[in-house]
This record gives C-alpha cells, structure tokens and sequence, in this order.
C-alpha cells in the first residue's frame, strides 16, 4: 500500500494536533466541584488527589522535590548545571542557592537557559519530602505522615500548597519553562475538598 504525500501530511497534522490537546490537558486543572457528582466519598477522595496530583508530580514540582539532596532542572529533570547538593536546610551546601537564584526570575542571553528563576526563599524541599520515582499513591502516602513530611499536619501541607511563594513560582517559571497546571488558587481548593472528603490515597 502506498501512502501519498496528502496521507502522510494529514497523518502529520493529527498527530500533531493529538499531542496539543494532550499538552492541553495537561496545562489545566478541573475544579472541585467537579468531582461532586462522585457520590462514593472514598472516590471521590481518591480522583481529587489524583487532580491535584498533576501539579505535584509536575517538573516545576519534582525539580525541589528530588530524590538526592542534588536538584535538577528543565522540563526533562536533567541534572542540575552547575552541579548542586543541599545542606540540611535545603540551601545549597558550598553554594549558597542565592549565588545564582535571586528574589526573581531573570532573563539570560544564552540559548540553553532562557532564563535562572528566582525566588526568595529558592531552595531543595526536604529530605523527608522527596517525590521524584514515586507513585502517586507513595507521595500521597508520605505528605500526610508526619513521620515523613517534616511533622506537618494536614492543615499545614494545605497552608504550604495554597500559599506559599516558592509553591506560587510554578505558576510563574520564567521564560523557556512550562506552568504546572492550573492555578495555585485551584489547588487550594482541589486540596481542600480532598481533606474534607477523608484524604483518601489512590491504589497505585
């Protein structure tokens, strides 16, 4: 069988236009009130943390969130250029994170880096918060155990989520770096509505 040059384009096209819509998807988050027409409450839990979770285990999140003490960066998690390993608070071990990553993001001239983000409080997550290989039902798990998550209740992951600055930046990650999904307002209240309906874990 032998394909013309108009079948081959039109292959192109659809896939191309399959691959935005994925992309598409991916940029956004549904809200909560999505998810009321699950009755089950258990389900209904589970399928709001599995939304949330597209921010979590986006690479904005997973880059601070590494499993070494070493961060990566870019959209792939390639390692960290220059290469980098946290100290106990998270901050850079012989170089403080702030010798590169000032309070903002900041354009550069180079192809490679488009831009060096910046924040304020710029540095690793915790040891205990280390996501990058992991399921969702594992993070899940392990961000409401207090033996795993810094001594964090739930109502203080909330707080972290929904407000903090650092959490704000991947809204915001510069030119050359995609947005986690949605918005941070968004997945306040997808974790919100998660905890309120029991803080149920996806089986896998």
């Amino acid at each position: 069988m032998r394909l013309s040059i108009i079948d081959v384009t039109i292959g192109a096209l659809l896939t191309v236009l399959a691959i935005s819509t994925v992309s598409a998807q991916m940029m956004t988050l549904r809200p909560a009130s999505a998810f009321l027409a699950i009755r089950d409450q258990h389900a209904r839990s589970v399928a709001l943390f599995e939304e949330a979770a597209k921010v979590i285990t986006s690479p904005r999140c997973l880059n601070c969130h590494p499993s070494t003490r070493e961060p990566t960066q870019g959209n792939d998690l390639h390692a960290h250029l220059p290469p980098m390993s946290a100290g106990v608070n998270g901050d850079g071990a012989g170089m403080p994170c702030a010798s590169c990553h000032g309070p903002t993001n900041a354009a550069t001239r180079a192809d490679s880096i488009i831009s060096i983000p910046g924040n304020l409080q710029w540095r690793l997550a915790p040891a205990s918060m280390a996501w990058q290989g992991k399921s969702v039902r594992e993070i899940c798990l392990q961000v409401q155990d207090p033996a795993r998550n810094g001594g964090r209740t739930l109502a203080m992951i909330r707080e972290h989520l929904a407000t903090d600055t650092l959490v704000g930046w991947a809204w915001n990650p510069g030119e050359g770096r995609v947005p986690a999904p949605g918005t941070q307002a968004q997945l306040a209240a997808l974790v919100d509505a998660w905890i309120a309906a029991g803080a149920e874990c996806p089986e896998r």
